[in-house]
C-alpha cells in the first residue's frame, strides 16, 4: 500500500478532480488524504464525503498588492510547515497536487522531503502554479495536446480531468422527477461554477421575461456569494405559467445538467468536463478576468470539437439571447452537439490517473529510474 497526499484546494475545480483521484485511489487499496482550503466552498463539499480524510490548510490566493503577496507567502510557509510534519507523521509515499495556490507550500515540503510530487493541470493553458513546479516534479500530467516548454516529453502523460464516481449522466425524464420539473419545459440551466458568475446572473435577470415568453425556464445557479435564492413565475405568450428558480449552490449539478435542455456556463476545465460527461449542449461564456485566459482556449477546444458555442463576455447583452434562441428551439443542432460530446467522453480517468500513478511506483522499484523517465502516455 501506497499513501497518498492530493492537494487540491481553494476551487472546485481543484478539489473535485482531488476528490475524484482519491475515490479512485482508496478502491485500490491506497489510503489518501487531501489538503482543502480554509473555504467554504472546500469545507461544503468535503462533507459530502465522510469516507475520506480531508484536511484543512492554510493558504490564500495571490493577489499582487504589496499585502497580498505578504499573505501568500506567509500562507505558504505555514502550509510548508504543516505539510512537511504531516508527511512524516503518515509516512507518506507521493504528493499530487492539482495547481492554485494550495499547492506551492506541501510541493516545496514534498520536496524537501525527498518524496515525489506529481502535478496536473486541467486547462489548455497551463498555470503558474504547474509551471513553477513542473520542473521540480516527478510527473506532469496535461490535457491531450498540451505542451509545456522546457519540460522534456518523457516527463508529461496526458490525461484530461477526472470526475467524481457519483458525477454521471442520467436519463432526463428521471433528473426532472427529482427536481420536480415538468417534462414539457424548456430548461435552461445557469451555471457560473462554485462561486457563481455575477454578470450572467445579472444577464438572467434582465432577460427573465423575453426567456418566459420564450417558454424558457430557468434554473440559476447563483453562488455561495449571492443570497439570494427563490422561485418568480412568469406568464409565457400562450398563456402558461413559465417558472425560474434561483439557487446558491447545489451539489447534484450532474441532476441540474442532465435534465437540462441548454446551459449558460463559465468555461472551467471542470465544468466544460461535466458538460461533456452529461452531454449537454452548452454556450460558454469565459470569465474574461482567468488567469492567461485559460476559460478562453478551454471553450475555443470545445466548439472546436463541435461540442459547444462560445459567447463572449463583452457580447452577452447583444447576443448571448439570440444564442440561446437559436440552439434551444434548434432540436437537430442540439443533437449533433451531443454526438459531438458523446466522442468526447472518453474512459473513466481518474481509474486510469490512479492506475498510472501505481504503475510508476512499481516501475521505479523494479528498475531504480526517475520516474520522468517513464512511459509519458498513458
Amino acid at each position: 500500500m501506497k499513501n497518498i497526499v492530493i492537494a487540491c484546494g481553494g476551487t472546485g475545480g481543484h478539489l473535485t478532480p482531488g476528490i475524484a483521484l482519491a475515490q479512485s485511489l482508496e478502491l485500490l487499496g491506497c489510503p489518501t488524504w487531501l489538503f482543502i482550503s480554509q473555504k467554504q466552498v472546500d469545507s461544503r463539499l468535503a462533507s459530502k464525503y465522510p469516507e475520506l480524510n480531508f484536511v484543512p490548510m492554510p493558504g490564500v490566493p495571490l493577489i499582487k498588492t504589496p499585502w497580498g503577496i505578504i499573505k501568500f507567502l506567509k500562507g505558504c510557509l505555514h502550509a510548508f510547515l504543516r505539510s512537511h510534519s504531516f508527511f512524516r507523521k503518515i509516512d507518506a509515499d507521493a504528493l499530487v497536487g492539482f495547481g492554485g495556490f494550495s499547492t506551492f507550500g506541501p510541493a516545496l515540503a514534498a520536496r524537501t522531503c525527498g518524496m515525489p510530487f506529481h502535478i496536473h493541470e486541467s486547462n489548455r493553458i497551463v498555470g503558474k502554479a504547474v509551471r513553477f513546479l513542473a520542473n521540480r516534479a516527478s510527473r506532469v500530467y496535461l490535457p491531450s495536446g498540451v505542451r509545456l516548454p522546457g519540460i522534456p516529453s518523457e516527463k508529461i502523460s496526458h490525461i484530461g480531468y477526472p470526475l467524481r464516481s457519483d458525477f454521471r449522466r442520467i436519463p432526463m425524464e428521471r433528473a426532472r422527477k427529482c427536481l420536480g420539473i415538468s417534462m414539457s419545459e424548456k430548461l435552461l440551466l445557469v451555471f457560473g461554477g462554485s462561486q457563481g458568475a455575477a454578470s450572467l446572473n445579472e444577464w438572467v435577470k434582465n432577460n427573465l421575461t423575453q426567456l418566459a415568453q420564450d417558454g424558457i425556464s430557468v434554473y440559476c445557479l447563483t453562488g455561495l456569494n449571492d443570497q439570494n435564492s427563490g422561485t418568480v413565475q412568469l406568464e409565457g405568450l400562450a398563456g402558461e405559467t413559465v417558472t425560474s428558480r434561483f439557487v446558491t449552490f447545489s451539489d447534484q449539478v450532474h441532476i441540474l445538467m442532465s435534465a437540462a435542455n441548454l446551459v449558460i456556463s463559465r468555461a472551467g476545465a471542470g465544468s466544460i468536463a461535466e458538460i461533456i460527461r452529461c452531454r449537454v449542449p452548452s454556450i460558454l461564456v469565459p470569465y474574461p478576468y482567468a488567469a492567461d485566459m485559460h476559460q478562453h482556449a478551454n471553450a475555443q477546444y470545445l466548439e472546436a470539437k463541435g461540442g459547444g458555442v462560445v459567447c463572449p463576455e463583452e457580447s452577452i447583452e447583444e447576443k448571448l439571447l439570440l444564442e440561446v434562441r437559436e440552439v434551444m428551439f434548434n432540436e437537430e443542432f442540439r443533437a449533433v452537439l451531443r454526438r459531438n460530446l458523446y466522442s468526447l467522453d472518453h474512459e473513466d480517468v481518474a481509474s486510469m490517473f490512479a492506475k498510472n500513478l501505481l504503475n510508476t511506483f512499481k516501475l521505479n522499484k523494479k528498475t531504480n529510474v526517475p520516474s520522468g523517465l517513464l512511459e509519458s502516455h498513458i
